[in-house]
């Protein structure tokens, strides 16, 4: 493992051709990240900035790169177009620029298919179709599962909003999918993102003790760009908390489901649902929060929320 020392931020300002690194000022970010169709965003406050170079961030600029870690590793934590851009005053000598950016939110919101498929094709035809539309808008492919061998006796005619398209097929198929950093993940619900399974404990960065929670295990670490939502990770039994018991009447459900150890995995792996990442600079904040949950799936009601049935993952 890697020394977790001497903390990396960069951020690239781009728009009109030009490119500007603000890295050197004081900087605060959180970046909010999900297993879901939901668009990741992120807030970027840089401090006193020249009156000149925030009204050019302000007037020209239209996304934004961050990147974090520590000397011994560091990487995007999130790419992205700015939605707004405020000029503000913390107090009496500081002046605040706040960057809001969204992750490929134009491509999610305007991206049509118009296409139609000819008998013998599979869901992953369908996936394809919908990516080339979100292509347009600048999203790449990322991961896409096995989404089975099922072929359709008759063509299909894509026709209307690529985020409805995905949606249906993911509903289909058990899966869901997200766009991290203008790259387009369509993962199982009992499966992940290939690669290494990320280690968390108290050799690897992790704060304090994992806590079980009717919609996931939630853990907190140093940050760690290399987690991504729908990431494997491993986190020993021993170390989580068991939540609480509600003593009102409406909570007898819940905490039957938590007597019998909701979302905890007897093998110690979980799954990413939801990813933040929260940083200062020049303050101690510098931490990663992470929803997780059995990586085979399981029940939970963040699932259910997703519309997803128990049956289905």
């Amino acid at each position: 493992m890697s020394e977790q020392y001497l903390r990396v931020c960069r951020v690239t300002i781009e728009g009109g051709g030009k490119a500007l690194d603000a890295s050197q000022m004081r900087i605060r970010f959180d970046v909010h990240q999900r297993d879901s169709s939901t668009p990741h965003h992120v807030n970027i406050y840089i401090y006193n900035l020249s009156k000149t170079t925030a009204q050019a961030i302000r007037k020209e600029y239209r996304s934004v790169t961050l990147e974090a870690g520590y000397e011994s590793g560091a990487g995007v934590i999130f790419k992205g177009e700015i939605v707004q851009v405020r000029i503000l005053r913390e107090n009496v000598t500081d002046t605040v620029v706040h960057i809001l950016a969204t992750s490929a939110q134009r491509a999610r919101n305007f991206a049509t298919v118009n296409k139609s498929l000819a008998s013998g094709h599979t869901y992953r035809d369908r996936i394809v179709a919908a990516a080339k539309a979100l292509g347009e808008f600048g999203v790449t492919v990322g991961h896409i599962d096995d989404l089975g061998p099922k072929k359709f006796p008759r063509g299909f005619a894509c026709f209307g909003m690529a985020r409805d398209l995905l949606r249906e097929v993911c509903f289909a198929t058990g899966s869901s999918w997200h766009i991290t950093n203008g790259r387009l993940n369509v993962v199982k619900n009992d499966s992940a993102l290939p690669g290494s399974v990320i280690e968390l404990n108290s050799d690897t960065g992790m704060i304090g003790l994992p806590e079980q929670t009717l919609d996931g295990v939630v853990v907190r670490c140093l940050l760690n760009y290399r987690i991504l939502p729908a990431q494997k990770i491993r986190i020993s039994e021993g170390s989580i908390q068991q939540a609480a018991f509600s003593p009102a009447y409406a909570g007898a459900l819940n905490n039957e489901l938590l007597q019998n150890q909701l979302g905890l995995a007897a093998d110690g792996i979980y799954k990413a649902l939801l990813v933040e990442h929260n940083g200062d600079t020049r303050g101690p904040n510098w931490y990663t929060e992470i929803v997780c949950v059995k990586a085979d799936g399981g029940a939970s009601p963040s699932l259910y929320a997703r519309g997803i049935t128990e049956e289905q993952t």
